[in-house]
């Protein structure tokens, strides 16, 4: 059972916009913090945007005003709004999860995230 599932990557041109998404599995209690990360060819893993419980977000630098993270807190589901996309931002995007309540963390299996120029 894969304990998370985003969706939503693809191609698209320079300037334009993708919104990933997140599904938690129901069986992971306790989920804290949320978070995209992404890794592109050849580099290390970064992280994009963080969530917390209660909601206050954090972004690299790379993509402050351009991307958003949010949450649904009821299906505990985690979004990431990518607009003005650029080259850079190619890479495979993965959700994460902090179950602290339980002392576990999730990863996905990440989606591909392709910008052409």
């Amino acid at each position: 059972q894969e304990m998370l599932v985003e969706s939503g990557g693809g191609l698209v041109q320079t300037g334009g916009s993708l919104r990933l998404s997140c599904e938690v599995s129901a069986s992971i209690v306790s989920v804290d913090d949320m978070a995209w990360y992404r890794q592109a060819p050849g580099k290390q893993r970064e992280l994009v945007a963080t969530i917390t419980s209660g909601g206050s977000t954090n972004y690299a630098d790379s993509v402050k005003g351009r991307f958003t993270i949010s949450r649904h807190s009821t299906s505990n589901r985690v979004y990431l709004q990518m607009n003005s996309l650029k080259p850079e931002d190619t890479a495979v995007y993965y959700c994460y999860v902090d179950a602290a309540g339980i002392g576990m963390d999730y990863w996905g299996k990440g989606t591909l995230v392709t910008v052409s120029s």
